[in-house]
């Protein structure tokens, strides 16, 4: 009886839902995601055409960012962000996870500084010299 309840439950392709969910730009991104693993449902690697139901838990991986999140509703079509959000629940801990990391990135990149103009005749050659280092 339980083989019918799961059967009959309304369910989406994963890279269907990824792509409405606003995880990735383009359904074919999702795609690539979900062939080089970085999607996990349930803590397994899927393929594009599985089954997404409500509650699963996935394990989303984009750029430098993980995201954990529980499907809270599905949807084949994209739609505006506020509705997307609606999709999904993510984790109290991913949120804080993502948000250190985030800062911790911002606080490596806070010692560059851009020059404020570009390089000058000299600078340019010593930048030309640098890089023929070999050459000498």
């Amino acid at each position: 009886m339980s083989d019918v309840a799961e059967s009959s439950a309304p369910t989406v392709r994963l890279d269907l839902w990824l792509w409405a969910a606003r995880f990735f730009k383009t359904r074919s991104l999702a795609k690539h995601a979900i062939d080089t693993g970085k999607i996990e449902i349930g803590g397994q690697r899927a393929k594009p055409s599985r089954a997404v139901r409500v509650n699963d838990a996935l394990r989303i991986v984009r750029g430098e960012e993980i995201f954990e999140v529980e499907v809270r509703g599905l949807s084949d079509t994209r739609g505006p962000a506020s509705v997307a959000q609606g999709l999904y629940q993510e984790s109290d801990a991913s949120r804080q996870a993502r948000e250190a990391a985030r800062a911790l990135r911002a606080a490596e990149r806070t010692g560059y500084r851009a020059p404020e103009t570009k390089p000058d005749k000299r600078a340019r050659r010593l930048i030309r010299a640098l890089g023929d280092i070999d050459a000498m």
